[in-house]
């Protein structure tokens, strides 16, 4: 078994490699991508396991469209696709996707495990703190302190603790067994939505048909899955999990390019491709989609943000998501307004911008 220092040493050589592959011409990743996608492809049939795509927004709609144009015309996409915007519903109908449904809604995931908010790793940690157990007790004193265990190397100041801020707001659930002053938060949080939104419903498809994964995921991205895909490269085969991200070398730009270049269906929530003055591509709208009551990264956006967006496209269900989809014991209502109070986010002013004569939202 490596030691602590050989296992880092490991992952330091391999993130170096990485990251000179993410620096190459677009040319070089397409090129790159593309053998990625035989390899995989190659190797699953060499272990009698069919492939699919996992789709859901504009990056995982291109990675279908790809793999497609190399020849792979029978791998099918893959979808819970109600829980997406409605526009990327239409590409999916569009491109002949599978859609699966989700084991639970919305509203009750939310009313059951709590907010998903911040990011899925960062809820997962909150979700920890407010449910303590025996078995978590080391992981639950990292992520207040930053001090990991053996496995860790007896560290400090880890990226297992909490930032400042959100250790402020939402940390109180250790106050007594850690002898700090935080915060405990007017809600619930979790990261349990995706799962049953989504993964499991996924998963349970991909096992009834033998079938793995094609996933759109980059390592530019960010997130929990930046030093997975680091570390592991675009084809991984492990005991458990078996999935391909031909895209994991890509940056923004190359993936925008790449749906220019096969003319892929921008739903419209993204408004249009375009190219800013630094030479940049973008979305004119969104540049991610999703589930509209997902909060994964909404501390990170300019207004007009997701929940805005949302209420352009349908007051009433922004009303519900914001004010109405839960209830505090005593029976009064709340939503994702509170959330977003709790944690510094604008939603509440609508003002009309002159401008480019249209309604956007501001904090007055």
């Amino acid at each position: 078994m490596q030691s602590y220092e050989e296992r880092s040493k490991d992952y330091e050589k391999k993130i170096a490699d990485f990251q000179v592959k993410q620096k190459q011409p677009y040319e070089f990743k397409k090129k790159y991508a593309e053998t990625r996608v035989r390899e995989f492809i190659r190797e699953c049939d060499k272990r009698g396991l069919e492939c699919h795509v996992s789709v859901g927004g504009l990056d995982s709609i291109t990675l279908l469209m790809f793999i497609h144009s190399l020849g792979y015309t029978d791998i099918p996409g893959v979808s819970v696709s109600s829980i997406e915007d409605s526009s990327v519903q239409e590409v999916h109908r569009k491109l002949g996707v599978i859609r699966l449904s989700p084991y639970k809604n919305k509203a009750e995931i939310i009313r059951e495990f709590g907010f998903p908010v911040l990011s899925k790793e960062i809820a997962a940690k909150i979700e920890l703190l407010a449910n303590p157990s025996e078995k978590n007790k080391t992981v639950r004193h990292a992520i207040i302190t930053g001090e990991t265990g053996e496995y860790g190397g007896f560290r400090k100041g880890t990226r297992m603790q909490l930032a400042n801020r959100w250790l402020e707001l939402f940390g109180g659930y250790e106050n007594e067994n850690e002898g700090v002053d935080y915060q405990i938060p007017p809600f619930k949080v979790s990261s349990k939505c995706c799962y049953f939104l989504k993964e499991k419903p996924a998963d349970d498809w991909a096992k009834e048909h033998n079938s793995v994964p094609f996933l759109g995921l980059m390592a530019s991205e960010g997130g929990r899955r930046e030093k997975s895909l680091m570390i592991n490269g675009c084809n991984y085969f492990g005991k458990s999990t078996i999935r391909s991200a031909p895209f994991a070398i890509f940056m923004r730009d190359d993936i925008l390019q790449l749906a220019l270049d096969l003319n892929v269906p921008v739903p419209k929530a993204y408004g249009e491709i375009k190219r800013s003055f630094d030479g940049r591509l973008y979305t004119t709208k969104a540049q991610r989609t999703g589930c509209s009551m997902c909060g994964f990264g909404i501390h990170l956006e300019k207004r007009p943000h997701r929940f805005d967006r949302l209420r352009e496209r349908n007051e009433k269900e922004w009303d519900f998501w914001m004010n109405r989809c839960c209830k505090d014991p005593d029976g009064t209502p709340y939503g994702w307004g509170r959330v977003l109070d709790y944690i510094g986010v604008g939603w509440r002013d609508k003002v009309f911008d002159m401008k480019n004569n249209q309604i956007s939202f501001a904090d007055l």
